[in-house]
């Protein structure tokens, strides 16, 4: 597959604000400060006119609200911000506009004004469905909500829906999530991502194991889960497209599928990244600190904003290595050969061909004259061939 340069941009808008933090989350999150959400929306509009503006209004074909808790905001909130993208940008005719939900804040008129505002598509944070394991994330939702949330969208119209799903994490068993899988795919959902749990720096969970109070997560059982998972998917119809999510026909994710394929999409909000017009960069954390930013006037390129914190020119060499570790995590198309050697003026093969052919030998890739893949073994051991890439 090819994507010329006038491919469509992406948009990521985060939304910081929690009622409760997860023990595993790491995310720039806050909690108690709801009362800063009237600011915020307002300070959002201003960088997302901004960013359009500079950018000669962008097509976009995909928009993602993620955080933190996006279905905190009202529906007139939800109902601005997507007003102002739409002026702002160049929507193409089948957008895709996502919101990220706790299974608790969907109710039947929440989830109706949701469509009529503008979304198309909604993933909720299901996690697990063991209600131990919820108490140890310490989400506010129990396994009653999720299936309420999931009924709610559907009554509303709602025909692509997400469930994210966590394993490897301590305590977990084969039995609890093959439960959770079971109950999951119940469901009936569009699209499931699996993710396995990353200890991060800060979370309590990461504390807990380190203090002695959790065991370590099995690796050993994690790839176990993951080959459960696998199979289990792939006999209920759902086809894997990349590492960590399956879909339905059709129901493939297009904003992350923006994000694997390396390609451009504008970040907005406290704590967001983006990579648009050659830079990858980041805006500044604290909510206060984004909303005073925004009152300033701007004199930055596209895409950047006064509330960008960080910035980087992305040289060609950078630009490849970030390229082969997401193409590659796309398992059925992997790195595109001509794709490739279009946009960079080089071989992949010239370039990496003989760390390619010794993984190809311990059977870890597959090398086509179309692509190069990852192969089942592969995916389990993907960091092994991303460290020879980089």
């Amino acid at each position: 597959m090819r994507y010329p340069e006038s491919f469509p941009t992406s948009m990521y808008v985060h939304i910081p604000f929690c009622t409760t933090k997860c023990t595993y989350c790491a995310f720039n999150t806050y909690i108690e400060q709801e009362n800063l959400i009237p600011a915020f929306v307002e300070a959002l509009v201003s960088e997302i006119t901004t960013v359009g503006v500079a950018g000669g209004r962008p097509r976009l074909h995909s928009i993602f609200l993620g955080g933190g808790t996006p279905s905190l905001l009202s529906i007139s909130q939800h109902e601005e911000i997507l007003a102002s993208i739409e002026t702002a940008f160049a929507l193409t005719g089948d957008c895709e506009v996502t919101l990220e939900a706790n299974p608790n804040d969907i109710t039947t008129t929440y989830a109706r004004g949701l469509q009529a505002v503008g979304y198309n598509r909604v993933s909720l944070g299901m996690q697990t469905a063991i209600a131990s394991e919820l108490a140890l994330f310490q989400r506010r939702h129990d396994n009653d909500a999720v299936a309420h949330a999931v009924s709610a969208l559907r009554r509303a119209g709602f025909d692509n829906l997400n469930l994210d799903l966590i394993y490897g994490f301590p305590h977990q068993t084969v039995d609890t999530w093959r439960s959770t899988l079971e109950q999951a795919l119940a469901l009936e959902p569009d699209h499931l991502s699996l993710y396995a749990l990353s200890l991060e720096d800060g979370t309590p969970l990461r504390a807990w194991v380190m203090t002695g109070r959790l065991p370590e997560p099995d690796d050993d059982l994690a790839a176990d889960l993951y080959e459960m998972a696998s199979a289990m998917l792939d006999a209920a119809g759902f086809e894997q497209y990349e590492i960590s999510n399956w879909a339905r026909a059709d129901k493939m994710c297009r904003h992350n599928l923006q994000y694997w394929r390396n390609l451009d999409y504008v970040g907005i909000g406290p704590g967001a990244h983006g990579f648009a017009g050659g830079y990858r960069y980041a805006t500044v954390l604290s909510p206060q600190k984004y909303i005073q930013r925004m009152k300033q006037p701007s004199s930055r390129p596209f895409p950047l904003t006064p509330a960008v914190d960080s910035h980087t020119l992305v040289d060609q060499e950078t630009e490849i290595a970030e390229l082969l570790i997401m193409n590659l995590r796309l398992t059925r198309e992997g790195v595109n050969r001509r794709a490739f050697r279009d946009r960079f003026g080089v071989d992949l093969m010239t370039m990496h061909g003989a760390a390619l052919q010794q993984h190809q030998h311990n059977g870890l890739i597959d090398i086509t004259d179309e692509c190069v893949r990852l192969t089942d073994r592969g995916r389990l051991l993907s960091n092994v061939v991303f460290r020879d890439l980089v």
